[in-house]
């Protein structure tokens, strides 16, 4: 990673119920832990409107995908994690990884031929599917997932 400081998230953080940065090392080992406290603060704060298992998903196949992708699973590099949420804008999550990016519209499509068959490919094709907006950002190295605030889905 660079030695400049990590991007914030996009939020004025005057107004947000919850900013949380996380980092974690390029090990598959490190998603549970970090998830899990994700989801408690997440849950304590009152952020996920009843789509705690969508959130969670989504964080978890990000995160899979940058250690997967993004590290090559070297625990010596690292991922973060940006959680912010407020009741106005809904939740943020950016998950940000060291490696080469990739580009988004080359990813076949799972449901598509063989590659129903396939054994991997279905992370970014469920993230679209569990949040309200999906972006990728410096080449694919970033993934930044919105969900609406409850009640505006």
């Amino acid at each position: 990673m660079s030695t400049e400081s990590p991007a914030r998230c996009e939020f004025d953080s005057s107004k947000l119920l919850i900013e949380l940065d996380v980092t974690l090392r390029g090990d598959v080992h490190a998603i549970a832990p970090v998830v899990d406290k994700v989801m408690a603060i997440i849950g304590e704060m009152g952020c996920a409107g009843g789509r705690e298992f969508e959130i969670e998903l989504a964080i978890s196949e990000a995160l899979a995908n940058a250690i997967k992708h993004g590290t090559a699973q070297d625990p010596s590099k690292q991922i973060q994690i940006c959680v912010a949420c407020d009741h106005m804008r809904g939740m943020l999550i950016v998950v940000r990884d060291p490696g080469p990016g990739f580009d988004p519209a080359s990813i076949p499509s799972p449901i598509v031929g063989q590659n129903l068959f396939s054994t991997h490919g279905r992370g970014i094709y469920l993230i679209n599917r569990l949040v309200d907006e999906v972006r990728f950002e410096k080449g694919g190295t970033e993934i930044h997932m919105r969900l609406n605030p409850p009640g505006t889905r």
